[in-house]
């Protein structure tokens, strides 16, 4: 898909106007040093005045100058990395948690089809990216416009020949920087295009690994993992190369200025005109701190072009829709448990291949369980989806207990809900940490409660470490029967009213299924469920039974 640039631009010129207010102070501190550079170059140059003709004037006063100024500059510099690193920092937050926000409102729905190593990409590396536009660019675009101004002038005031060179001079930066700008763009484009690409494959070897291995793949998947990282190492070089051109023809220019003010006082220097070697040098001292703010500047130029190709990935991802305003939120749930209908609703994934559900409607009165039968792509999935809230139907409305499921913040369905899948979720940590993930402030008695309905123990006794056991990211180091035990008593601990179970065995083997199933039919007790399976797995469960793969029209029957 072509990538939107307009787009891009526009949100980039939004940041740096609302960032050059937040830069405000930096901004200040930045100024405030330039003129104490003036300054302490004043004093230096008559203390070499009168270091080369020692009768002429007496240095004790711009000693004095000179030394306070030093010691001032030198609380500036650290006054402003301290505000800098507190921009970026500010700026980071605020840019993760709005984009994290507009994907938590999107939900799984609206990110299908977009790689997860893409997203996660894109939310630390694309925003890491961001620091430098708000923490240093902004400010030093700001300080290079007005730092040389500043020095322009006080040379001018000094020697107006000598001011007029700075200026020409000055004119040419943009020239040189616009060149190597653009080469700087393009490369650090580069550069993130295969970043991403290393990352998306580094990420699907990662999970494939197994099977790379039994297939005798890993050398080759190992050299082409290594072709894709010379090929990040080589375009950052390239984005190198670039700025030492960019260094380079500043050189040249601060070379070109410092020989025109040279010329300029040589000739009545010669001649006898030991009055003007103050001025002299004065003019020639100020000419690196001329290019100073511009040098910050050029150090950072890569900072902007680096933010374009960041935005332009930011704002390819998919918008939440604008909503009305959502109806009373219901914070609670009763006791009794949760009812569930759904009525008349239909949802489309794909208009090309027809709705998946269409005019759907049944009730679940509370603590009662139904099975969703059908072949694949039937609907069983997308029932779930929908009650968990990662999508909303096209027509029709769902409730729960009555009111409408829309009604509920994510915070409030969280809480009432538990879901168990094929493949649970399981983050590198403890076996306890990930129980503890149901409701964290649980107690030790619950836990332990938790753990003997789920039956974790079973397996937990005979580890080293029990319950303290590490495990890696996914559940690496467990079976699948252990894992879902692992969140079946994690559902335990939670103690939600809703239960969704999705193809919770699909994965296990028999004498497995029979130890998930029984612990399971124990979780259901007092719940309201719903059960995604197939149909020989739906018999062991007592209630209603859903069958979407009927009729058009699915047919509801109460199953003994």
């Amino acid at each position: 898909m072509a990538r939107s640039v307009s787009p891009a631009k526009f949100w980039i010129k939004h940041e740096i106007k609302a960032g050059r207010r937040r830069a405000a102070p930096l901004i200040g501190l930045g100024l405030l040093g330039t003129l104490l550079a003036i300054g302490q170059i004043f004093c230096a140059a008559h203390l070499l005045a009168a270091a080369l003709h020692p009768a002429a004037a007496p240095i004790a006063l711009p000693a004095i100058g000179f030394a306070f100024a030093a010691l001032a500059r030198a609380g500036l510099i650290v006054a402003q990395e301290r505000e800098a690193s507190r921009l970026g920092i500010a700026a980071r937050r605020r840019l993760r948690s709005t984009t994290l926000g507009n994907l938590m409102a999107l939900g799984p729905s609206g990110l299908r089809g977009r790689h997860s190593a893409d997203i996660a990409s894109i939310i630390i590396d694309r925003i890491e990216a961001l620091d430098g536009l708000h923490g240093r660019w902004i400010p030093a675009a700001s300080v290079a416009l007005f730092g040389p101004a500043l020095i322009i002038i006080a040379a001018g005031l000094a020697d107006i020949r000598s001011g007029l060179i700075l200026l020409l001079t000055g004119l040419l930066v943009p020239v040189s920087m616009a060149i190597t700008g653009i080469g700087t763009g393009l490369a650090a484009r580069r550069q993130f295009t295969a970043m991403t690409r290393l990352q998306t494959r580094f990420l699907d070897r990662i999970r494939g690994i197994a099977t790379i291995v039994l297939a005798g793949r890993a050398d080759a998947e190992a050299a082409t993992l290594g072709q894709a990282a010379a090929d990040l190492r080589r375009r950052t070089m390239r984005i190198l190369r670039v700025a030492f051109l960019n260094a380079t023809a500043l050189d040249l220019l601060a070379a070109a200025a410092l020989i025109g003010i040279a010329i300029r006082f040589a000739t009545p220097l010669l001649a006898g005109h030991l009055a003007l070697a103050p001025t002299a040098l004065f003019c020639i001292l100020l000419v690196p701190e001329f290019f100073a703010p511009i040098r910050a500047f050029s150090a950072v130029y890569q900072d902007r072009m680096t933010a374009q190709t960041a935005a332009e990935d930011l704002v390819a991802l998919p918008q939440p829709a604008p909503t009305a305003p959502p109806p009373p939120i219901i914070r609670t749930v009763p006791a009794q448990g949760v009812a569930i209908a759904f009525e008349d609703v239909s949802f489309t994934w794909d208009e090309a291949r027809g709705p998946v559900l269409h005019n759907l409607s049944f009730r679940l009165p509370a603590n009662e369980t139904m099975m969703l039968v059908g072949p694949s792509g039937s609907g069983k999935s997308t029932i779930l989806e929908l009650l968990l809230g990662f999508a909303h139907p096209q027509s029709g409305r769902i409730t729960l207990n009555g009111a409408p499921l829309d009604s509920l913040v994510p915070a409030a369905l969280a809480r009432i809900t538990a879901i168990i899948g094929q493949k649970p979720f399981l983050f590198a940590g403890t076996i306890e940490d990930n129980i503890r993930l149901g409701r964290p402030e649980a107690s030790d008695a619950e836990l332990r409660d938790a753990i003997r309905l789920a039956r974790v123990a079973d397996f937990t006794d005979t580890l080293p470490r029990g319950l303290a056991t590490r495990i890696g990211d996914g559940g690496y180091g467990l079976s699948g029967g252990q894992a879902q035990r692992i969140a079946i008593a994690r559902a335990f601990l939670k103690d939600a009213k809703l239960l969704l179970l999705d193809e919770p065995t699909a994965q296990l083997d028999p004498a497995t299924e029979r130890d998930v199933l029984d612990s399971l039919k124990r979780l259901a007790i007092g719940r309201t469920v719903i059960l995604a399976s197939h149909a020989a797995f739906a018999h062991e469960f007592t209630g209603r039974k859903l069958d979407l793969g009927t009729t058009r029209t699915p047919h509801l029957e109460g199953v003994a």
